[in-house]
């Protein structure tokens, strides 16, 4: 047995997604998305909207400018992937690409080769080849550019030998 919800008016859903705004960053694709599950119709979607960029509950700079601070630094992930998440939300190519600017290029390579190191330790490869070839593909799927990556694993497996 399923219950239906009854969808939620403008001013109730207005007032969730304030307290989840101000607990978490969101942009306004998370908004969207939250007030389609919710059933909130499409003129009180749109005040909604309005309304919480008004009051700057949602403000898309500020959400990729943090997205790309946690990306990096916690969850280490390159520059591509970040792109790619925030492309993914809709952003528009501007917001991207300031956002992206914030990237220390330095700490990043640092990352890279820290988790190539890691990764190193506990790949089985029959062949230095084959050692490398995952490392590669480990790399580029944390989303750093191919050529980084090559010289990367390179210089892991160098430091990584006795």
């Amino acid at each position: 047995m399923s219950y239906a919800k009854e969808p939620l008016d403008a001013q109730r859903s207005l007032e969730r997604l304030q307290r989840l705004c101000v607990r978490q960053e969101k942009c306004l694709s998370d908004v969207r998305r939250k007030l389609s599950l919710w059933g909130v119709g499409k003129e009180d979607a749109a005040k909604v909207e309005q309304l919480l960029l008004a009051a700057k509950f949602v403000d898309e700079a500020r959400y990729a400018a943090a997205f790309v601070r946690e990306k990096s630094r916690l969850s280490r992930w390159g520059a591509l992937k970040i792109r790619a998440a925030l492309q993914a939300k809709r952003l528009p190519a501007a917001v991207v690409a300031e956002a992206l600017a914030q990237l220390d290029g330095e700490q990043a390579a640092q990352n890279l080769l820290a988790d190539l190191q890691r990764k190193a330790k506990t790949i089985r490869a029959t062949s230095p080849q084959e050692l490398r070839a995952k490392l590669i593909r480990f790399g580029v799927s944390r989303g750093y550019g191919y050529e980084q990556v090559v010289r990367t694993a390179t210089l892991a497996m160098e430091m990584g030998q006795p």
